[in-house]
């Protein structure tokens, strides 16, 4: 079979206002950049805001592991298959971060038959939107730095600017900079930092917001330093809002592109799951669902992660309510979540697939928490054998809930036509009674110790004073009825990456929390994780080039 790039390359697009056209968007309302993907129109998606919603599908998986498990790809497949079975569909997906691409990751748009096109495109710079975030992010950077240089009339201390820069690439050196050097004309020295664009507030901001007023108003909040009082000093203070909103324009506004099959995708956002809240934007899931009647969204990473944020993040500060979970697995991941290396994944293990059961049977769980209904997506692989899927077919049917082969890898929407109806029927059957984990009253601590308790079933969460402190005087400022979000490995349940399966009874060390006032959740820090990734030992990026005829390899 052909590779991924080989496979889009080969793709029969059709004309992006043909695509606009399955949903009803007219073309003036569609702004092209080139053939296959556009922009849309401000206008259009507020005029389409009295329509009745679609029905909202929520993609998620298992732990990832390095054999793969294929969320984003099960996504499109599903989609497709909804499509094909005659259901009017669009799928939402994060836009790729060139740090992972040139990184570990590869590339964000599907694999095999169940992809996004233009594939180079979507990888790589797409329609500008990551510049335009870490160019907003930038300039109220500068704008702070140059506020303390012209008197600091917001009596700002140099030892508390908490706005740290970003860039969006892998680049463990900028981790933790000094900067201002070289003399007067160059500023105050001081010790500061760089972050990877995902992790920035400013994407958060934009993936939550409902329009450019939303916009701005949240920028306007963030919080960007602190005074010798500790009162905060917030973007608007710096009058920095109303250009950050200038240079956001037009990435506030949803990018459309198609699958292989031709069928509507709204690619936009990209906050990690891991160190953000790992969603795509709200303006392109709810214009999608008052474009179509069924919308298949993802968020990154596990469910313990992304699906996870998105239930008591997304859903809540956008009142969206999901009709159906699906969790994806592979034969691969679960038996190397049951103890086998990678190497040796080829070979039957029937033994390790049932002990790796576990890792996908917490998740089931944990998914049910929310009063949302499960099915279990097995992403097939030419390795599985027989035996082995049925041995997660039973051993779902014991968790209460079903789980459905899907070839849509080598097959497109014909490998998931089955899955497409199991979702149809769970959606019909109208049981779905969508509730956040938590209530907005609970206190911030309580509300890490709910998350940590409940989905990684830890036994304790370690919070020093100085944290629990910082957790207490957040409250009294009002910001107490905010969410949380967890910035932990995706590899584990734990803050080990190492410990697989469904390890219980851990710890959950908090490492620091930070106040994301704009996006309006908190950031805890547990273990390890950085917002800053490094790049492998051999990056991705020492095989991507362009061949003898110009085309670019070494994406995947």
């Amino acid at each position: 079979m052909a590779s991924d790039i080989e496979i889009a390359r080969q793709a029969n697009k059709i004309a992006i206002q043909e695509v606009g056209a399955k949903l009803g968007i007219p073309h003036e309302h569609l702004l092209p950049y080139g053939h296959d993907k556009a922009k849309i129109s401000a206008e259009f998606i507020e005029s389409v805001q009295a329509e009745s919603d679609g029905h909202l599908i929520l993609v998620t998986a298992i732990n990832p592991t390095p054999a793969g498990e294929g969320k984003t790809t099960t996504t499109v497949g599903l989609g497709d298959g909804l499509n094909t079975i005659g259901k009017k569909t669009a799928i939402c997906i994060r836009e790729a971060s060139l740090g992972p691409c040139f990184g570990m990751k590869g590339g964000a748009a599907g694999g095999g038959f169940a992809q996004v096109v233009p594939m180079e495109e979507m990888n790589l710079h797409f329609t500008g939107d990551f510049h335009a975030i870490t160019s907003a992010h930038n300039l109220l950077s500068a704008m702070i730095d140059n506020h303390i240089y012209w008197g600091n009339a917001q009596g700002i201390d140099l030892r508390r600017v908490a706005w740290r820069r970003v860039l969006d690439m892998n680049d463990r050196a900028l981790r933790q900079i000094t900067c201002s050097l070289g003399g007067v004309a160059n500023g105050f020295p001081r010790e500061a930092g760089f972050d990877i664009t995902v992790a920035s507030e400013v994407m958060a901001v934009l993936c939550l917001s409902r329009n450019l007023d939303d916009l701005q108003e949240r920028l306007g909040r963030m919080i960007v330093a602190y005074r010798r009082d500790r009162s905060p000093v917030f973007c608007r203070d710096i009058n920095a809002d109303g250009a950050m909103t200038v240079l956001l324009q037009q990435a506030m506004q949803p990018n459309l592109v198609q699958t292989l099959e031709n069928n509507p995708a709204f690619v936009h956002g990209g906050p990690f799951a891991n160190i953000a809240h790992g969603c795509n934007s709200v303006i392109a899931t709810t214009t999608a669902l008052k474009l179509a009647d069924y919308v298949v969204t993802e968020a990154g990473f596990g469910a313990d992660l992304g699906a996870e944020k998105f239930m008591n993040i997304k859903c809540r500060q956008a009142g969206l309510k999901p009709k159906a979970v699906v969790i994806v697995a592979t034969i691969r991941a679960l038996k190397m979540n049951g103890g086998v290396a990678k190497d040796d994944l080829g070979a039957e293990n029937i033994e390790a697939v049932q002990k790796g059961c576990t890792n996908l049977g917490r998740h089931i769980e944990n998914m049910r928490n929310y009063g949302v209904p499960v099915v279990v997506g097995i992403n097939h692989f030419i390795s599985d054998t027989d035996a082995e899927v049925e041995v997660v077919k039973q051993y779902t049917g014991s968790q209460g809930t079903e789980a459905i082969l899907c070839r849509h890898w080598a097959e497109g929407s014909k490998g998931t036509v089955d899955l497409a109806h199991s979702i149809v029927n769970i959606i019909e059957k109208g049981e779905a009674s969508y509730r956040p984990l938590y209530p907005n009253d609970m206190s911030l601590a309580e509300k890490i110790q709910t998350i940590a308790k409940k989905i990684y079933r830890a036994e304790t969460v370690a919070m020093d004073k100085k944290i629990l402190d910082q957790l207490h005087q957040w409250e009294e400022q009002g910001y107490g009825s905010l969410p949380v979000c967890m910035a932990k490995t995706q590899y584990s349940f734990t803050t080990d990456p190492n410990e697989r399966g469904a390890p219980i009874n851990h710890t959950i060390p908090v490492r620091e929390v930070r106040l994301s006032a704009g996006a309006g959740f908190i950031v805890v820090v547990c273990g390890a994780i950085m917002t800053m990734p490094g790049l492998p030992r051999t990056p991705a990026a020492e095989s991507i080039h362009i061949d003898e005829e110009g085309r670019i390899e070494g994406l995947f």
